[in-house]
């Protein structure tokens, strides 16, 4: 890294986007020309795995490198996003806060790796989707704020969250009230002497994909895709209902959700060029990362960990994209198949920035900087294994294996991905595995018992995929989980 100066660093965060939702990928459907040249201009992590397959738990992980089960943010958040009395006037019928009640900070008193960077003299600043609780108030050391109300809006109707208030943008596309206002960052920071963090969130390409929630010019490009690209099976028998509705949708989901990839590349790019106008492309740290896996027909469901009930742990819900370009340090058009996890992005990135890394010894990840500067091999090397959960489901997996226990009562899973990689035999009863399963369920719990807060642990917690309304702790004591807040919440 240059020792005069930190790099400046653009972090870009997508929705409900399947590693396998880019042209760079090897999708040959989809267009994404902009996080190809990211991927050609540095490396593409083939085997890159979130902490949890649903938003909020996975970007709280992200930000704090801890486990769901230590920072306490088990499930999407359903409430604490904003003061439902102060804003009562701002709902449409597009906007709706019948889920809130007053704001809550789910990552109070954890430390954050944008908190060690302002500490270090990054000006931080956010554009996009936080949801992690009390979006009005900027938190962690970010000075520009700019977010949507709640987690997620319809593209054309967002509830934009600018200097303590609330505007309902109607007829404005999010992705591109996201972007222009990154830009308008981007230009103030780049002025400023001290290195700037710039956190772009793109709500895209979660649902809702009907053609009205997109642009037509992409809506139109993808009208006669044959989408080839993915499975078309029948419905899973555990898909839950939510806002799609499965295979007979199949064509106009698809459509949408190419689009809504498509529409953020579009602006993505626009954040490259303007790098490249400003000479700052070549010298700033830009990463692209998606939160969450999404299963779009895969296993014939249409969500991630939330799209069936048991929650999933397929690789299509847990494996996420990840890019990354710094051409002093990073290699140019490489792509390592090492097995990474979400966990260790928080070690890495302060290690590469040359930050004091001992904020991250009681952290359950490990730096992959060694694989980035060429230090270390790209296919990986030694054991490694990932972890995730979801509430009550957790799983363990090796390059072979996967394990996949749900508390207390099951059904459990188990796959030989060397000769099922596409986790269609469920392997948990055959009597030649057994011994391998003991194994990693044994390693399994020793792993969350170490790392595991046993006030917020989410396999005590009655965690659905419905969504989170209250701390955890809280949330555990409530007799229903998923009525209204109660005053404590």
């Amino acid at each position: 890294m240059n020792t005069n100066r930190r790099p400046n660093i653009l972090y870009i965060l997508s929705d409900d986007q399947g590693a396998w939702a880019m042209g760079c990928a090897g999708n040959q459907e989809i267009s994404t020309p902009n996080l190809d040249r990211i991927a050609q201009n540095g490396m593409r992590m083939e085997n890159f795995f979130c902490v949890s397959p649903v938003c909020s738990p996975a970007r709280a992980s992200l930000m704090t490198g801890a486990i769901p089960s230590r920072h306490g943010v088990l499930d999407w958040l359903r409430g604490g996003n904003v003061d439902r009395e102060r804003f009562a006037g701002k709902q449409t019928p597009h906007v709706s806060y019948a889920d809130e009640e007053k704001p809550i900070q789910y990552l109070a008193g954890q430390i954050t790796y944008t908190d060690i960077l302002a500490q270090n003299g990054y000006t931080c600043a956010l554009s996009g989707k936080w949801h992690l609780g009390d979006s009005v108030t900027p938190q962690h050391g970010f000075q520009y704020w700019y977010t949507i109300g709640k987690g997620g809006c319809y593209y054309y109707h967002p509830d934009m969250v600018e200097n303590g208030d609330i505007t309902v943008e109607d007829g404005k596309y999010v992705t591109d009230l996201i972007t222009d206002k990154a830009l308008d960052f981007l230009e103030e920071l780049s002025a400023g002497e001290a290195p700037f963090y710039l956190s772009v969130h793109y709500t895209a390409p979660h649902s809702p994909w009907e053609a009205d929630q997109h642009p037509a010019e992409w809506i139109g490009f993808y009208e006669d895709c044959p989408f080839e690209s993915t499975p078309d099976l029948p419905d899973h028998p555990w898909m839950t209902q939510g806002p799609v509705y499965g295979t007979p949708q199949r064509k106009s989901n698809l459509r949408g959700y190419y689009a809504a990839v498509s529409a953020m590349d579009q602006g993505i790019g626009k954040l490259l060029d303007r790098l490249e106008e400003k000479g700052m492309l070549e010298d700033t740290l830009i990463i692209f990362n998606g939160d969450n896996g999404m299963n779009m027909g895969h296993h014939g469901i249409w969500g991630k960990g939330n799209g069936t009930y048991p929650m999933n742990m397929y690789d299509s819900s847990v494996k996420v994209p990840f890019l990354i370009s710094y051409p002093p340090v990073i290699p140019k058009g490489s792509v390592c198949t090492a097995m990474l996890s979400a966990y260790d992005f928080f070690p890495t990135l302060l290690e590469l920035l040359g930050l004091d890394t001992s904020q991250t010894s009681r952290l359950p990840g490990s730096s992959f900087a060694p694989v980035l500067r060429g230090e270390a091999p790209l296919d990986g090397d030694g054991d490694v294994v990932v972890y995730d959960e979801y509430g009550p489901v957790r799983m363990i997996r090796t390059r072979r294996y996967k394990y996949i226990h749900r508390y207390p009562y099951g059904p459990n899973e188990f796959y030989d991905l060397e000769r099922d990689p596409d986790e269609a035999d469920n392997r948990i009863e055959d009597p030649a595995f057994q011994e391998e399963i003991r194994a990693l369920r044994g390693r399994m719990e020793r792993w969350f018992n170490d790392y595991a807060d046993p006030d917020v642990d989410g396999s005590r917690e009655g965690v659905t995929g419905s969504g989170q309304l209250c701390s955890a702790g809280i949330y555990a004591q409530r007799t229903e989980k998923y009525a209204t807040p109660g005053p404590n919440c």
